[in-house]
């Protein structure tokens, strides 16, 4: 009797430490349905870098608590699928992909358009497209209406995007023309806006729905220059080869998309024009 007793009391510890490692597996990473889960900066959470100065997709909250906007939302409601809380780590656009690459942090979302540079340091998940447009001053005093009207003015521009790259292409054009150059101002995005404001830029340059954003909340200091151009995909970045990383960010969004969730928060932020799903 005594001899099935310690049988059975084997079996039963044997038992408990088989379901408390199968218990501990589960929890200790994210499955991607391929069996490897993503290598997170810090254990059951994603730690995701942002320069949260770009409205309405990220930006400090109002409150004082925290960052809000559309890649926050959609970004912790990706998180949250995957089984993990959020940490958004405060980056100077320019530094981004630095910080990534270096594993300061888990993935990068910060209205960061896709473009074959930085497809050859990262890779992407598409989530949301948009183009880039003007802001000038009430009125547009200067007559404003692309860029090519920009030789010779005084224009600010987000450090390090892809609209200062452009910029820059059209600034040469600006002088194969024999036109004045173009007088860059690079800095933050609320930087350069409010020197737009105060009077000391003709124009900024930026993704359209930093743009409207601004306008919106400006009325009666400025107005938008010409037309939206250039269309492109923005994504959230994942180091070069992270295939556990990508793969349950990509399963994640997919499953947003697909209950909804997704296009609920481009309707929150008034961003609907940006569905990745949509052609054309």
């Amino acid at each position: 009797m005594l001899y099935k007793r310690r049988i059975s009391l084997s079996m039963l510890l044997l038992a408990s430490c088989t379901i408390f490692s199968l218990f501990f597996s589960a929890c200790a990473g994210v499955s991607t349905g391929s069996g490897s889960a993503p290598d997170l900066h810090t254990p059951g959470t994603l730690t995701v870098g942002s320069d949260t100065n770009l409205p309405p997709q990220t930006f400090a909250n109002p409150t004082g608590e925290g960052f809000v906007g559309f890649d926050i939302d959609l970004i912790t409601a990706i998180a949250k699928r995957m089984g993990l809380k959020t940490d958004i780590v405060t980056t100077g656009f320019d530094l981004l992909l630095d910080k990534l690459n270096a594993k300061n942090v888990d993935v990068v979302i910060s209205a960061m358009s896709i473009t074959p540079q930085r497809q050859q340091q990262v890779d992407f998940v598409p989530y949301f497209k948009s183009g880039q447009s003007l802001l000038v001053r009430k009125g547009n005093p200067k007559h404003i209406k692309s860029p090519n009207d920009l030789c010779g003015l005084n224009v600010g521009v987000q450090s390090g995007s892809l609209e200062q790259n452009y910029l820059a292409g059209a600034d040469q054009t600006c002088k194969v023309n024999k036109k004045p150059d173009i007088q860059l101002s690079i800095g933050d995005q609320t930087d350069v806006v409010q020197s737009l404001m105060a009077g000391h830029l003709d124009a900024t340059y930026q993704d359209s729905p930093i743009t409207i954003y601004y306008q919106s909340q400006n009325p009666t200091a400025l107005d938008i220059g010409g037309s939206i151009i250039n269309v492109v995909p923005e994504g959230i970045a994942i180091r070069k080869g992270d295939t556990a990383m990508f793969t349950a960010l990509q399963t994640a969004f997919n499953q947003l998309k697909a209950d909804g969730t997704y296009h609920q928060l481009l309707a929150k932020w008034d961003l609907e024009s940006g569905d990745i799903t949509v052609t054309g």
